[in-house]
C-alpha cells in the first residue's frame, strides 16, 4: 500500500538530511506506530505520504514515495484527498464547518460526491464512530474524545485507504484515548484500513500496533514487529522498559501481556520498600496562590462549582480529570484572563493581588500561563526575535535564559526558522522557554506536554523544580499519567466542576482506577509507580 524506495529529505539550509535512504513497505490493513524523539523527522515521514513533503513544506524529497501506485512527488494533497486521509494533533484546527454532521458532508462536497452517496457515507461513518446521536451538535460544545471522532469521520467520508493520524491521544484523558483507539483498530481490522500513527504516549498505542517505524535520530528508520523493534529503540513505553529491566521475553506491549512476569517479579520484590519517585516538597511553603468559592459557567452551564484551592510557594501540583471536568476554566479563572460568576483569587498571600485586576505587564510576573494552544502565544516572525523578546524583558530574573531554556527542552531549534514552521512539540518548547523565562510567582500550564518525548519531559521537569526551588507556586493541568507521577508533589482530581481528592502525587495516583501509572497497574498492591523503582528494588539489598 506504502513504499518509500531510497527516500531522503533534506530541507535548504539544514546541515544534514531529515530522512537519509529510508526502503520502507507498509501492507494493507497494517496500524503501523511512529516513535522517535521530538524533532527527529517523524512529522516529515508522514508528511511523505499525502504529498505535504515536498509540495507544502518546501525541500528536496529524493528517491520515491508512492501510496496506492500513486507518486507523491507527482501528485499533491488536493489529489490525493481520496487515498489518504490525515489528521492533525487538534482536531478543532481542522474544522471549517459549525456542526458534525456539516464537518462529515465537508470533503464530499469538496469533491462532487452525488448527494445520495454524501448522505449514505454521512450515515455509515456516524455510525460507525458511535456519532448519531450527536449529528446536530456544535463542534465547540463536544468533549476532546468525541472532537477526536468527528475529525476522523470527516475524512473518511471520502472513503481514503489510508489513514494519517499525528498524536490522536496527546489531549485525551485516559478513558477518551481509548474510545478514539478503540475506533482506530476496528477501522483496521473491520475495514482493512491502513494506519500510520504517531504517538509520544506510547503505553496508550502499543499494544495496537502492527508494525513499529523507529526513527533513531540519524536520518534512517528502522521497521518491525513491536516487541523486535521496541527491544533496541531509544523510546519505549514503561511496560516494555520494565520487561527490558526484568529480562523478560518475548517482551510484553501491555498490561495483560506483563501480568503472568509480573507476578514473578512481585515475589522477587516482596518486602522491599521503592524510594520516593521525587524529593519531599519543601515543608511549610507560603501561599503563593487562594481561591475561594470560585464558580465558572459558560453558556450559563457550570463548568467550575465553588472550588477552593490553595497553592503553596515551591510546590508542584498536578491538575487532573476527565476530560470537559473544568481543568482550563478552573486556571483561565485563576490566572485572570477568564471569566469567574462568583469567588475571589489572590496571588501573593496575605494582601495579595487579584490578576483579574491587573494590567498584562504587571500579571506576567504574579502568575503566567501557558496555553492548551501554545501558538497563539507567538507573535514574531523568527525563533531568535522570538527569543530576545523575552531575554530583553526578563534580563533581570536571574534564571536562565530563554534560549538556554528552549535549548534544553528541544536541542537544535534554528534561530532563522518561522515559529509557525517549527514541529509542534518545538513549538510548545518555544512558548514554554518564553513563558518560564519571566520567573512569575505562580505558573500555570496547560498540557504542557503535548508533541513532547520523554527527554523533553524530563528537560521540563527539571525546569519546573528549578523554578519550584526559588519559591514559584506551578499547577499543571495534564492528562499525561506517566508525566503527573514524575512531575507533581500533589495531585488534584476534578470531576465535573469539583474537586474529588488533593494529596501527595503517589497516593493519589497510586489509588486510582482511571489515573494509575502503567507499572502501578502492573505491579499492584505494590506500591510502585515507575520503572526507576523497580530498578532501585532490584539493586538494593
Amino acid at each position: 500500500m506504502i513504499s518509500f524506495e531510497n527516500v531522503s529529505v533534506k530541507y535548504d539550509d539544514a546541515p544534514r538530511s531529515v530522512l537519509r535512504d529510508v526502503n520502507l513497505t507498509v501492507e494493507e490493513g497494517e496500524l503501523c506506530l511512529v516513535v522517535g524523539r521530538t524533532g527527529v523527522g517523524k512529522s516529515t515521514l508522514l508528511g511523505t505520504v499525502n504529498g505535504l513533503v515536498p509540495h507544502f513544506t518546501g525541500g528536496t524529497l529524493y528517491g520515491r514515495v508512492t501510496v496506492g501506485g500513486r507518486d507523491t512527488a507527482e501528485h499533491p494533497p488536493r489529489e490525493l484527498v481520496d487515498l489518504v486521509g490525515v489528521v492533525g494533533q487538534d482536531p478543532l484546527d481542522g474544522f471549517v464547518t459549525d456542526t458534525v454532521e456539516e464537518e462529515l458532508a465537508y470533503a464530499m462536497g469538496q469533491l462532487s460526491v452525488e448527494a445520495a452517496v454524501r448522505r449514505a457515507r454521512i450515515e455509515e461513518t456516524l455510525a460507525l464512530l458511535d456519532l448519531t446521536g450527536l449529528r446536530h451538535r456544535p463542534l465547540h460544545e463536544l468533549s476532546g474524545g468525541q472532537q477526536q471522532r468527528v475529525a476522523i469521520g470527516s475524512v473518511l467520508t471520502a472513503h481514503p485507504r489510508v489513514l494519517v493520524l499525528d498524536e490522536p491521544t496527546s489531549a485525551l484523558d485516559p478513558a477518551a484515548a481509548e474510545e478514539v483507539l478503540a475506533v482506530v483498530t476496528r477501522l483496521v481490522r473491520e475495514l482493512r484500513m491502513t494506519v500510520l500513527l504517531s504517538e509520544h504516549r506510547l503505553e496508550r498505542v502499543a499494544q495496537y500496533a502492527d508494525r513499529v517505524i523507529h526513527l533513531p535520530g540519524d536520518g534512517t528508520v528502522v521497521s518491525g514487529r513491536p516487541a523486535e523493534v521496541f527491544r533496541t529503540s531509544t523510546v519505549a513505553p514503561p511496560v516494555v522498559e520494565l520487561g527490558r529491566l526484568a529480562g523478560w521475553t518475548p517482551l510484553p506491549l501491555s498490561d495483560q501481556e506483563a501480568r503472568p512476569a509480573a507476578a514473578r517479579l512481585r515475589t522477587r520484590l516482596a518486602g522491599r520498600t521503592p524510594a520516593p519517585v521525587r524529593p519531599a516538597a519543601p515543608a511549610g511553603g507560603g501561599e503563593a496562590l487562594r481561591a475561594g468559592g470560585l464558580t465558572v459557567t459558560h453558556m450559563g452551564l457550570p463548568a467550575v462549582h465553588k472550588v477552593d484551592l490553595v497553592l503553596r510557594a515551591g510546590e508542584v501540583t498536578a491538575l487532573m480529570g476527565p476530560g470537559g471536568c473544568g481543568k482550563s476554566s478552573l486556571l483561565h479563572a485563576l490566572h485572570g484572563s477568564g471569566p469567574r460568576r462568583s469567588g475571589t483569587v489572590t496571588v501573593g498571600g496575605e494582601g495579595g493581588r487579584d490578576p483579574g485586576t491587573l494590567p498584562a505587564a504587571e500579571v506576567r510576573h504574579l502568575v503566567a500561563m501557558v496555553t492548551q494552544t501554545p501558538t497563539d502565544l507567538l507573535s514574531r516572525v523568527t525563533v531568535r526575535q522570538e527569543l530576545a523578546q523575552v531575554d530583553v524583558e526578563s534580563a533581570a530574573s536571574g534564571v536562565r535564559s530563554a534560549r538556554e531554556l528552549l535549548d534544553l527542552l528541544a536541542p537544535g531549534v534554528d534561530d532563522a526558522m518561522h515559529p509557525r514552521d517549527l514541529s509542534e512539540g518545538q513549538k510548545l518548547a518555544l512558548v514554554l522557554a518564553v513563558r518560564l523565562s519571566a520567573t512569575p510567582g505562580v505558573l500555570l500550564l496547560d498540557e504542557p506536554t503535548r508533541g513532547l518525548d520523554h527527554r523533553a519531559k524530563a528537560a521540563l521537569i527539571r525546569i519546573v523544580d528549578e523554578l519550584a526551588a526559588r519559591g514559584t507556586a506551578v499547577l499543571i493541568a495534564t492528562h499525561d499519567v506517566e508525566f503527573a507521577v514524575r512531575a507533581a508533589d500533589r495531585v488534584v482530581l476534578m470531576a465535573q466542576g469539583e474537586t474529588l481528592a488533593d494529596g501527595p502525587a503517589a497516593e493519589v495516583l497510586a489509588t486510582s482506577e482511571t489515573f494509575a501509572p502503567q507499572v502501578a497497574r502492573i505491579l499492584a498492591p505494590l506500591p510502585c509507580l515507575t520503572v526507576e523503582q523497580v530498578a532501585g528494588m532490584l539493586e538494593g539489598p
